[in-house]
């Protein structure tokens, strides 16, 4: 952010960013441990998400820190809450990446390919852009772009309920699909999340920069 930060704030600050990096990261190894039907690749997500909570507790202590060694003015304080919101719902998105990849190792140890994947590619992608762009919403204070974010929310809500009936019909289709189906269900809700959770950190910072809810901008347009 452009303006004067204290040691301990910037340190809240940079681990925020570093924790939605990684976040970010075990996003796309799930999804590609999905693509490739690689085993390895969705055990080294459960593996990294234990990185991601621990960057989230190191968030907490440092804004106790900071708040009692200091006494935040009203914007310093704001930036404090919003970074313990939003280090929780990046903690969150760990957790689904995780899960995706439980569920991916489950299809694959059952002796299939993840080779149906329905509108999931797209709606990672969507969920990804979102995830960066909320962490260049706190980067670059641009409440513009924090905005455009919710459009793309509702993108994601409507290929997750496709999901839901396509796999639904297949397993309709090919009773030997059922588990098949399930599981890739509950990934495509997963990556639904993943954006929910991307949508929370744009409302977040939203209000760090305005002081105004994005959820009452956004229903004054309608």
């Amino acid at each position: 952010m452009k303006r004067y930060f204290h040691e301990e704030l910037e340190d809240v600050r940079s681990h925020l960013m570093l924790m939605g990096e990684k976040a970010i990261a075990n996003v796309n190894l799930a999804m590609r441990a999905m693509l490739e039907s690689d085993l390895a690749a969705a055990k080294q997500v459960r593996a990294a998400d234990d990185r991601i909570d621990e960057i989230e507790k190191q968030i907490d202590d440092e804004v106790a820190r900071y708040i009692g060694l200091r006494a935040p003015v009203a914007r310093d304080l704001r930036l404090l809450f919003v970074a313990i919101k939003a280090s929780h719902d990046l903690e969150r998105v760990g957790d689904e990446a995780a899960s995706i990849a439980k569920r991916t190792g489950k299809i694959l140890k059952a002796g299939r390919a993840t080779d149906d994947l329905g509108r999931l590619p797209r709606m990672c992608e969507l969920a990804v852009g979102m995830l960066k762009d909320a962490l260049h919403c706190f980067i670059d204070e641009d409440s513009t772009r924090a905005i455009a974010i919710s459009e793309r929310d509702k993108e994601v809500d409507s290929l997750n309920r496709e999901n839901f009936r396509y796999f639904i019909d297949v397993m309709k289709n090919d009773p030997s699909l059922v588990d098949y189906g399930t599981e890739m269900v509950f990934i495509s809700k997963s990556m639904e999340r993943i954006a929910d959770h991307a949508q929370n950190i744009a409302e977040e910072v939203y209000y760090l920069l305005t002081t105004h809810s994005l959820k009452e901008v956004l229903a004054d347009k309608k």
